[in-house]
């Protein structure tokens, strides 16, 4: 019974305002054809169809809409909706792309067209279409953020900060920008202000890892490592298994000269991870630093050496990695 009388109620509504939207105009200014109202009453099943988790059958009713009336925008977004749902990014990015085109003052449209193309790494089409979307809404959240997070990808840091600062001043209770203009301060090598942001980030969230590891990287390279310790030890008490906050602590056990407890740290995370690169030469680091502290002793020497070619073997490209490896070899 609810499902009829939904069904009837959008017959009604969907008429008249689809074939509004269609023509451009008030269904009074234009007579519409026999073609645009049947390609309505197809909009209307597939909606119900895909209610029903009907995805193909509600996509072949909105194929036989656009047919009869190509320039249905409606029709174009919706298939771009089911197609998002059922993950098949491509498609959804060209059917919202249709229906922006027919429809250029689409907010839904442009918005989620950036979703699928960022999702699927095309930031540059991700960008254009985000950016017409703060254009139609220019107090939305969701899409300042999101265009941010395209220009940080591209490496377009003066955009990604532009739109994150904007983003903030939409909505300053929102965790995302302050992350996002961390990062971004930590790019510009501003380490203060990167602190303050992921700090106000924690004030927010409350004590997620995905923050306090950067803060603590933060604070790492202002050579706060007691605060960095105390942050990353909290991070491991969450999340025993975060690879990157035990090789991090293990950093700061180094520069506190704990060797032992900085060993110990990078062996963790490559206990976590065996085929982790930076925990093996961190962990190489860590033995030869030792080694070095104990004039030098060979098998300190030898078990860093080992790390370290361990690291080459499963990432080659590190040119600065393999002239230490010459180095302590001889």
């Amino acid at each position: 019974m609810f499902i009829r009388m939904k069904y009837s109620w959008a017959v009604s509504v969907l008429v008249l305002v689809g074939l509004a939207a269609m023509s451009g105009g008030c269904a009074g200014e234009q007579t519409f054809s026999m073609a645009q109202e049947q390609a309505v009453i197809l909009y209307v099943d597939a909606m119900m169809l895909d209610e029903l988790d009907e995805h193909g059958k509600a996509l072949n009713k909105l194929d036989m809409a656009l047919q009869l009336d190509p320039q249905f925008a409606l029709a174009y977004s919706m298939k771009g909706d089911i197609y998002q749902d059922l993950k098949d990014y491509e498609n959804s990015a060209n059917a919202y792309g249709a229906a922006s085109t027919l429809d250029p003052w689409s907010f839904k449209d442009f918005f989620n067209l950036g979703k699928v193309s960022q999702i699927m790494k095309k930031f540059a089409n991700a960008i254009k279409a985000y950016m017409r979307a703060c254009e139609l809404e220019p107090e939305h959240y969701k899409s300042h953020i999101n265009v941010a997070r395209c220009f940080y990808e591209v490496e377009d840091h003066a955009k990604a900060f532009e739109y994150a600062l904007r983003a903030k001043q939409i909505d300053p209770n929102m965790s995302e920008s302050e992350i996002l203009l961390g990062d971004l301060y930590e790019v510009g090598k501003d380490h203060t202000n990167a602190i303050s942001a992921y700090r106000r980030a924690l004030e927010l969230e409350g004590n997620k890892p995905q923050i306090m590891v950067p803060l603590a990287v933060a604070y790492l390279r202002i050579q706060r490592y007691a605060a960095a310790r105390e942050l990353l030890q909290s991070v491991i008490e969450i999340d025993e298994k975060n690879s990157l906050a035990h090789q991090y602590l293990g950093f700061a056990y180094l520069r506190l000269r704990e060797m032992d407890l900085g060993i110990e740290c990078y062996k963790k995370a490559v206990d976590i991870d065996q085929f982790d690169w930076m925990a093996h030469k961190g962990l190489g680091v860590a033995y030869i630093l030792k080694s070095l502290n104990n004039n030098n002793e060979p098998k300190l020497r030898a078990m860093g050496l080992e790390q370290w070619n361990v690291s080459l073997s499963i990432k080659a490209d590190q040119d600065k990695l393999r002239r230490l490896v010459e180095k302590f070899s001889n």
